[in-house]
C-alpha cells in the first residue's frame, strides 16, 4: 500500500515539474544581465537597466522581459563595457597559454601589443594571428610590429644609418606586417637597436604604415629629463607623415623635474592636437616603472649588437667609463634611469634570474652593493651578465603620485599595463617582470584614483578603459554597451573593488570584479575562470584578406 502511495506521490511531483517547465518559456537570450548600473562607456552617468545577449551581441538594452538560457543578476553592482588594454605585452605567452587569467580577472577584454613588436618575422605575422586563433584565446588581442624588428631584419641589431636599399627593404616589412593586420608600427627607442634609428628613419617607416591607415605608438626615447624633446620627435613624426601617434606609458620620469615637466607635456600635447595632429597617450598608474636592469648601461656599449656588449660590460676598463657617464647623467643616445630614480637607492631588483642574487628581490641596488661590499653599477651590471640568456628586471621608483594625477585628469589619456598575461595563474607575467600592473593596473584606477583620491569620477575613468580606447584602435564595435555592439563586458562592485597586489605582492588577484564576457561568453563566472576561450584577433585598417587568408574565427573591425 505504501509503495502505491509513494509511486503515486512521485508521479504527481514529476507531472507538477513537467507542467512547471512546459509554463516556463524557452530562453529567448543567451545571457540577460539584470538590474545593474549601467555604465555604456561614453562617460554618461549611470543608469538601472537590463542589458540581454545573442550570438556575441548586445540586442536589447532596458527592460528586458525574456529570459536568457544564463541570468546574472547584478542589482547592487556596475555593469561596463569590457575594459581595453592599450599596451599590453603578451603577444608570445597567448602562443603558451591563451588563457590570460590576470588579464581578464582585472576586467580587460581586449589588449594591443606590440611595443617591441611582433614575436614572429613580418612574414609569418598572418600565420602567427592565425595560430591564435586555432589554439584559441580568452580575450581579444591586436599588435603592432616594431620598427626595430624591421631594422634588425635587414641590418641585424648593431648600429649605423641604413642605405637607400636597406631602408628600401625596411619598407616592404612594414607593408608585409600592415597587409597581415598589424595596428601599425610601434618602437622602443630607449632601447638598443630601435635607439639606433634616426627620426628621418621613422618618418619613412610612418608613412608606409600610414598608407595603410596605421599607427605610430612610441615607447620615446626619454621619458626623464629630455621628456619634452621625445615628445617633439613624436609631434613630428604625426605632422610629417599625418599617422595617428599614440605615446605608450606616458611619464614624468624625472625625480628632479616633478611638477614640471608634466604640465609642460601636457601643453605641448594639447598644442599639437589643437593644430590637428592626431595624437594621444595611455599610462599605467604606479609610482616605479619597470624594465631590464641592462638599461643603466649606456647605449654606445650595444653598437656591435648584444653579445659583443655582453662582452664589453665584463671589461674592467669599460665600467670605469660607464661608471663616469652613469654619474655625469648622461651618454650619447642614452636615457639615465638612474638619475631620472633619484639614484641606486631607487633602483630595486625585481628578477635576477640567478639564485645569488634572488635573494635580494625587491631590494635597492644601492642596499644590495653595501651587502656584497661592492659598487651600485658593479652589481648592477654582475647581475644583468648573470641573469644570461635571460633578461635581468628592475623597478625604477622615478614617478611622483601628484604627477600621475594630472596626467591621468588629461581627457585623452588612457590606461595600458605595459605587462603581460601570465602562462600560469598566480605567476609573474611573460615578460619575468614581477609588477602589480599586472595584475592590478586596471581596478587601482578605480580603487586609488576614484574612490581614495577622487582625481576621476567613475564615469571618466570607464571612459578611459573602454570608448576611448576603442575609438582610438578604430574598434567601432567594441568599447560601449550599445545594442547591436559586440558583447564585451565587465561587472564590479564598487565598493568591493580593490587592487590589493602590491609590490612585495605583485601576483594578488584583484577583489570586486565577478563577472567578464567577452563577444558574449562568460570568461569570468563569479570570480573565476570558465576555460573559455571566445577572443578574437584585431586586425589593423591595413588587413588585406588576399595576402592574409583570414580563418573563419578571425575578427576585423571596421
Amino acid at each position: 500500500m505504501k509503495s502505491r502511495i509513494a509511486a503515486a506521490t512521485l508521479g504527481l511531483s514529476l507531472s507538477a515539474a513537467c507542467l512547471s517547465a512546459l509554463a516556463q518559456p524557452a530562453p529567448i537570450y543567451d545571457i540577460v544581465i539584470r538590474n545593474g548600473h549601467l555604465l555604456d562607456g561614453s562617460g554618461n552617468p549611470w543608469v538601472n537597466a537590463d542589458i540581454a545577449i545573442k550570438d556575441g551581441r548586445f540586442v536589447k538594452i532596458g527592460r528586458v522581459e525574456g529570459r536568457g538560457a544564463r541570468e546574472i543578476e547584478a542589482r547592487g553592482d556596475y555593469v561596463s563595457p569590457g575594459w581595453i588594454d592599450m599596451m599590453d605585452q603578451s603577444g608570445e605567452v597567448l602562443l603558451k597559454n591563451g588563457l590570460a587569467e590576470n588579464k581578464l580577472r582585472e576586467g580587460v577584454t581586449s589588449a594591443i601589443a606590440g611595443e617591441g613588436g611582433t614575436p614572429v618575422p613580418s612574414a609569418q605575422i598572418a600565420d602567427y594571428f592565425k595560430k591564435l586563433e586555432a589554439q584559441g584565446i580568452s580575450l581579444n588581442f591586436g599588435s603592432y610590429y616594431g620598427s626595430g624588428q624591421a631594422r634588425v631584419e635587414v641590418m641585424g641589431d648593431v648600429a649605423g644609418h641604413p642605405t637607400a636599399e636597406q631602408l628600401d627593404a625596411m619598407k616592404v616589412h612594414v607593408d608585409e606586417a600592415m597587409r597581415a593586420g598589424a595596428m601599425g608600427i610601434a618602437t622602443a627607442l630607449i632601447y638598443p637597436p630601435d635607439s639606433f634609428q634616426s627620426t628621418e628613419d621613422l618618418i619613412a617607416l610612418a608613412h608606409v604604415a600610414a598608407k595603410h591607415g596605421g599607427i605610430y605608438a612610441s615607447h620615446m626615447r626619454d621619458e626623464s629629463a629630455k621628456l619634452l624633446q621625445a615628445i617633439g620627435e613624436s609631434i613630428e613624426i604625426g605632422e610629417k607623415t599625418g599617422i595617428q601617434v599614440e605615446i605608450f606609458h606616458f611619464k614624468g620620469a624625472y625625480a628632479p623635474g616633478w611638477g614640471k615637466l608634466v604640465p609642460q607635456a601636457g601643453e605641448l600635447i594639447n598644442a599639437a592636437r589643437a593644430r590637428g595632429v592626431n595624437i594621444a597617450s595611455d599610462m599605467y598608474v604606479y609610482t616605479a616603472g619597470g624594465t631590464g636592469l641592462d638599461i643603466t648601461v649606456p647605449n654606445w656599449v650595444w653598437e656591435q649588437g648584444a653579445k659583443t656588449g655582453l662582452e664589453r660590460l665584463k671589461d674592467p676598463q669599460v665600467r670605469i667609463r660607464l661608471k663616469k657617464e652613469v654619474a655625469a647623467g648622461s651618454a650619447p643616445g642614452w636615457s639615465n634611469l638612474v638619475q631620472a630614480s633619484g639614484g641606486w637607492d631607487h633602483v630595486v631588483l625585481a628578477n635576477a634570474f640567478n639564485p645569488k642574487y634572488d635573494q635580494y628581490r625587491f631590494k635597492s641596488i644601492e642596499y644590495i652593493a653595501k651587502q656584497l661590499h661592492q659598487d651600485p653599477a658593479d652589481v648592477s651590471w654582475d647581475i644583468v651578465l648573470g641573469a644570461q640568456p635571460h633578461r635581468a628586471m628592475g623597478l625604477y621608483f622615478m614617478m611622483s603620485e601628484p604627477d600621475i594625477a594630472t596626467a591621468l585628469r588629461w581627457p585623452w589619456m588612457s590606461i595600458g599595463s605595459d605587462a603581460g598575461a601570465n602562462e600560469e595563474p598566480g605567476k609573474i607575467d611573460a615578460i619575468g617582470l614581477p609588477h602589480p600592473r599586472a595584475y592590478a593596473n586596471f581596478p587601482r584606477v578605480i580603487a586609488e584614483y576614484v574612490k581614495k583620491r577622487h582625481v576621476l569620477t567613475l564615469e571618466d575613468a570607464i571612459r578611459k578603459m573602454t570608448s576611448w580606447p576603442a575609438t582610438r584602435m578604430r574598434l567601432y564595435d567594441r568599447g560601449v554597451i550599445r545594442e547591436g555592439l559586440k558583447a564585451d563586458v565587465t561587472i564590479f562592485n564598487e565598493a568591493r573593488l580593490d587592487d590589493v597586489a602590491s609590490y612585495e605582492n605583485p601576483t594578488a588577484y584583484p577583489t570586486g570584479i565577478d563577472y567578464v564576457l567577452v563577444n558574449g561568453q562568460l570568461v569570468i563566472d563569479q570570480g573565476r575562470h570558465t576555460g573559455a576561450k571566445p577572443g578574437k584577433v584585431l586586425r589593423g585598417a591595413g588587413y588585406d584578406s588576399a595576402t592574409a587568408p583570414q580563418s573563419p574565427a578571425a575578427h576585423r573591425s571596421p
